[in-house]
This record gives C-alpha cells, sequence and structure tokens, in this order.
C-alpha cells in the first residue's frame, strides 16, 4: 500500500478549489459517534495508483467522499472480520458479564436478544456472515465456536436465534419511510459515516492510493487528526472504486501498535440474495420470546436498531458535534474544546469513586483500575482505554473524550 499523503502544499489553483470543495462538502455530514468528537476536513490530493496497487483514475478527497453519499448498494452478501482492541482491563471475563448486565434482559428476557448477544462485538475478534436485500430484507450471522447467532429481518417480523441456548426472540421492524438503513448493522459503512460526520479544519482528509480489498479495487481515505492530544492517529477507509461503498474501516491509536477498530469484508458479492436466505422458522423445541413479552425493557427499539437511519450517507443532515449536540438527552452535560480534541464533562450530583474499603472493598478495586492524578482542581482517577479515556474527579466532576490523560488533567485545571 502507498504511504501516508500529505495535503500541506498546494498550488494557488489547487486553493481555490480546496476552498470551493469545503463549502460543497460541507454539506455532507453524517450523524454523531459516540464521543461526538470526530471531524473532517477536506484535502484535494489526488489518489495515484502505487506500485502493486490497482491502476485506478484519478479521484480527489471531496469527489470520493461524494461517491461514498452517492452509493447506493441495496443488494450484497458476503463475510466480514471485524477486530476491536481498546485496551480494557483484564477482568478475567467480568466485562463481558457486565456489558451483557447491561444490555439487560429484564424479566422474561432471552439470550437471543439482540440487545444483549451483539455487545460481543465491542471487545475481540469476530466473523460475520451477511447478507441484505433492500430495506425490508437483511441478516448478519455472528460465527462463533460451534455455534451461530443470527439476526434476521424479513418485511415486519425481526428474528433472532441463538443456536447455543436454542433461543429466539421475535420483534417487529418499522415499515415504510420509517424502516431505515439497507444493509445489516456493523459495517464498514457504518463505521465510515461514522468518521466523516462533519467538516472543518481539525482534520486533514487525503486519498493515499489504492488497494484490493475482498478482491475488489479500491481508493484509501485517509483521515488525521491537525490538533495533538488526541488519542486517535489515523482512520483508513477503503472504499470500492465501482459502487462507491467503504469495503474496510481502519482505525490506529496515535499510540501505535495494533488497529484499535478494524472491520472489513473478506469476501463481497453485490448480486441479488436468494430470497431464501432471509426466511426464519424457529426449530422445534426452541424457546421463543415474543418482544412484547420480554420485560418493558428488553427489545426496546429493537426494530430500529436493527434498522437505524436513511440508507444513504448523503440523506443526513446533522450538524457539527459542538456542545450543544453533545449535551442532548444529558442534563448538564458541556463540551470544552472542538473537533478531535473535544472533552464531554458533567457533574455526577455527588463525591466520586468511593475511596479504600467503602462499599465493600468495591471502590478500592474500581481505583486500582485507573491512575489517580492531582492538579489545581483537586484530585481524581483517570480510567483509560487505547481510544477513549475518563477522569472522574473526587468531587463528582467527569470528563471523558477521545483524548490523553494531560488534555482531561488541564480541562479539569480550567474548569476550576
Amino acid at each position: 500500500m502507498a504511504p501516508y499523503a500529505s495535503d500541506d502544499s498546494t498550488t494557488a489553483g489547487e486553493g481555490d478549489e480546496r476552498r470551493s470543495g469545503r463549502r460543497k462538502a460541507a454539506r455532507y455530514v453524517v450523524p454523531v459517534t459516540v464521543m461526538g468528537v470526530a471531524a473532517a476536513t477536506i484535502g484535494l490530493v489526488p489518489a495515484l495508483a502505487d506500485s502493486g496497487d490497482p491502476d485506478l483514475p484519478k479521484i480527489t478527497a471531496e469527489q470520493l467522499i461524494e461517491k461514498i453519499a452517492q452509493s447506493d448498494v441495496e443488494q450484497l452478501s458476503g463475510t466480514v472480520r471485524i477486530s476491536t482492541d481498546l485496551g480494557l482491563p483484564n477482568l478475567g471475563g467480568l466485562e463481558s458479564s457486565l456489558m451483557s448486565g447491561a444490555a439487560g434482559r429484564g424479566e422474561g428476557g432471552s439470550s437471543a436478544d439482540p440487545k444483549a448477544k451483539l455487545t460481543e462485538l465491542v471487545s475481540g475478534t469476530h466473523t460475520l456472515r451477511v447478507a441484505a436485500d433492500g430495506p425490508d430484507r437483511q441478516k448478519l450471522s455472528l460465527l462463533e465456536n460451534a455455534a451461530e447467532y443470527s439476526l434476521i429481518r424479513n418485511g415486519k417480523d425481526v428474528w433472532a436465534y441463538d443456536s447455543a441456548s436454542d433461543e429466539v426472540f421475535h420483534g417487529t421492524g418499522p415499515r415504510g419511510p420509517e424502516r431505515g438503513r439497507t444493509q445489516p448493522p456493523a459495517m464498514p459503512k457504518d463505521f465510515a459515516e461514522e468518521a466523516l460526520k462533519a467538516v472543518d479544519d481539525t482534520t486533514s482528509v487525503t486519498v493515499d492510493g489504492t488497494a484490493r480489498v475482498a478482491d475488489r479495487d479500491a481508493y484509501r481515505l485517509v483521515i488525521e487528526p491537525r490538533q495533538s492530544g488526541s488519542t486517535v492517529g489515523a482512520v483508513t477507509v477503503a472504499v470500492d472504486a465501482k459502487t462507491g461503498m467503504p469495503l474496510k474501516f481502519t482505525l490506529t491509536p496515535a499510540s501505535g501498535g495494533a488497529a484499535v477498530v478494524d472491520v472489513g469484508f473478506t469476501q463481497v458479492s453485490f448480486a441479488e440474495p436468494a430470497a431464501s436466505t432471509f426466511d426464519f422458522t424457529p426449530p422445534k423445541g426452541a424457546k421463543v420470546t415474543e418482544e412484547k413479552d420480554a420485560g418493558k425493557d428488553a427489545g426496546k427499539g429493537f426494530g430500529k436498531g436493527f434498522a437505524p437511519g436513511s440508507g444513504k450517507p448523503g440523506a443526513h443532515r446533522h450538524t457539527h458535534a459542538s456542545g450543544k449536540d453533545l449535551g442532548k438527552g444529558h442534563d448538564g452535560m458541556k463540551t470544552i474544546g472542538e473537533g478531535w480534541n473535544a472533552i464531554a464533562t458533567f457533574d455526577t450530583g455527588g463525591e466520586g469513586m468511593p475511596s479504600g474499603d467503602a462499599g465493600g472493598g468495591l471502590g478500592g478495586f474500581v481505583n486500582s483500575l485507573g491512575d489517580k492524578v492531582t492538579g489545581t482542581f483537586g484530585s481524581g482517577t483517570v480510567f483509560s482505554t487505547r481510544l477513549v479515556n475518563a477522569l472522574m474527579t473526587d468531587d463528582g466532576t467527569v470528563y471523558v473524550g477521545m483524548v490523553t490523560k494531560d488534555a482531561l488533567v488541564k480541562a479539569a485545571e480550567a474548569g476550576k
């Protein structure tokens, strides 16, 4: 693959084209990420075919982003490999149990409920089989050791089956304009849309050569923070040269090492899948849980959760992830900084984590997972992953973002 391209030097003509491109690309914005801190600005560096990589026509970053926005793939089938390494502490499997518990079964719940099952994708390496035929037919199968978990939408019916427990979960999804996306969740396209959610001067976006992904020719779009202090090193998206659909997404941390998130097709076909792909009948003897019987919160938003959004990135018209946007749904939440260095902060309304033997030793255990820090704000504990870091001060104020520990401490000091 070609080395990273630089977008620092341009001619006068290219400068005019860059400014024009920014105005056009500013109209293309996709949904806010979990932390709401990534942003993108357009660099008009043409892609040059590297030796050994596909020889494709030159294209600018603006043109490639527009190609993604105009992609209208509705039919596909293939295999996706997703690997996530957030650097979470090793709790002997406890973290998986906690995540599943957080998703919650509720009274009368089911192990097949996707709210619990799909949390497994946040760590480790997994293989998925996916298929789609428009907004009313999608299937995702999570392949496990001697077991398989399938999530199927066929018309108004949404089925989930866990072969390990022989349990079935049945719900319904929205119809008509509300039915949403045309592809299964956890696709490279989902991650690419999140990374391309906004356009401003905090980010460099360039086209860096070409690649072969899943036996298809692709361009490489590289997104890098211009600011220092972010835990994000770079995001690379391999975009199918013919359809404009992202085939692979890789996020590498500023600290180096393995990718934090690496999700991509290993095999893909854009032919119409067989109709029988989306048929499902509960196996004889399997326990079937209906959404309405799964407890108050279990399966809530299940249909929409499987089919969020509009299906096309060009249809989204959200604003930049400002402090106002980050605070929606969170009373008292504010944002410090902008772009990749944005830090969300809020007051828990009480004291910070208990220390010593308070809470039966829980405080000491939790604090052992973080690093104690001090400053003009007082003292607190930083809990770190390879991507997202959080500081909880002893007076109960939380600072969180995709930034370094030092950036969180400075934000806390500035807040006093």
